[in-house]
């Protein structure tokens, strides 16, 4: 406890006699802090680190309009609203909620809600030693940040090209890297992920890219992965490019799903897009599910679509599931709208499976 005291004395100690408007955040603890002002370049401020463990921190606008911190455990997320990153020892996971859901967990240390919260800037983490840097993170200005008792170099005046510049190299070899970069409110970061969803990269850096180009770039990441899509030749790579697409907050998005649902060569791919039109539900993809059951050449994808009708929330399905039970000529069809309506527990699907049974 008496450490946490003097790192807490030693970091008002040195804080800015008056707030400077990308001033490190309220929320620390556990630091050793040293706030100045960026001269040069970041690179080389990162390099005079020193060879011990240290933080270097700062922050950049932010495209973000959500909570971004870390959890221990999805229960965490749901019971703090604040959260406290730890950013020594064990690596917290952490939920991305969006209007009270937890919807993913994933292994980056960034959580969204929709609290209404000042996230115009992201604060920006970079865990250096012997002048590299080991880790990376992006958090919220209100999110609490355990430094582990490390000294902490607080940069003001940090251009986002700057920050962006430093963390591509990293995206190798550190996935959180992805994740900061798509945090930032620069066209250059655009660019970036563009260039790490391209071929060439590896699979997880690829899919890690385009997921948050779906997640977080609005329109020009639906651009992207529409041509990704359209071009690619890896069908494993746009079935996670239907995923990415599906996770995007603009409504043409959709119909780039409906699209390679009705006309991708690779029937998995047609089957992952009519999935992920399910889960994103509405008139347009309850539609392009029936069509994809009517006209798609393969049973593995009639099959599929049935599931997705299944999937459908609200019960919107189990009408079109008995439409299927009762009049498709596949049989295969029929069998998949029976199981699927057997596994509902709607009463509309009991009664009529009931009825089917009594004849």
């Amino acid at each position: 406890m008496s450490a946490i005291l003097l790192a807490l004395v030693a970091s008002v100690a040195a804080s800015p006699s008056a707030p400077v408007p990308d001033g490190p955040p309220a929320g620390l603890t556990n630091v050793r802090l040293v706030v100045r002002a960026l001269s040069g370049s970041l690179g080389d401020a990162v390099r005079a680190t020193g060879a011990g463990p240290s933080w270097v921190g700062y922050s950049v606008p932010s495209i973000r309009h959500g909570h971004m911190c870390c959890f221990d455990s999805i229960r965490e997320s749901r019971l703090q609203s604040r959260g406290c990153c730890r950013l020594e020892g064990r690596k917290a996971g952490v939920s991305v909620q969006s209007d009270g859901r937890d919807e993913h967990a994933l292994p980056a240390a960034l959580g969204s809600s929709s609290r209404a919260i000042d996230a115009a800037r992201a604060v920006v983490m970079l865990r250096v030693e012997k002048g590299g840097i080991g880790r990376v993170g992006a958090h919220s200005s209100d999110c609490g940040l355990d430094a582990g008792g490390l000294p902490l170099i607080w940069l003001t005046g940090v251009p986002p090209t700057q920050s962006l510049a430093v963390l591509e190299p990293l995206v190798a070899e550190e996935e959180d890297a992805l994740m900061v970069i798509a945090a930032h409110a620069d066209p250059g970061a655009d660019a970036m992920l563009e260039r790490q969803a391209a071929p060439g990269r590896s699979r997880n850096v690829r899919e890690q890219a385009a997921f948050w180009l779906g997640e977080s770039r609005g329109q020009r990441g639906y651009e992207i992965l529409r041509r990704l899509l359209r071009e690619d030749t890896d069908a494993r790579y746009r079935e996670h490019v239907v995923f990415a697409l599906s996770e995007s907050d603009v409504p043409a998005a959709t119909d780039a799903i409906i699209e390679a649902a009705r006309r991708d060569p690779d029937e998995e791919v047609r089957g992952q897009a009519l999935f992920w039109l399910a889960q994103k539900a509405g008139q347009k993809a309850a539609a392009a599910i029936t069509r994809a059951i009517e006209e798609d050449p393969e049973t593995e994808v009639k099959k599929k679509a049935v599931f997705a009708l299944s999937e459908l929330p609200d019960g919107e399905g189990v009408p079109l599931l008995i439409g299927l039970a009762r009049e498709n000529r596949n049989p295969a069809v029929r069998e998949q709208a029976f199981f699927w309506l057997g596994q509902s527990e709607d009463p509309r699907a009991l009664d009529f499976i009931a009825a089917v049974l009594k004849r």
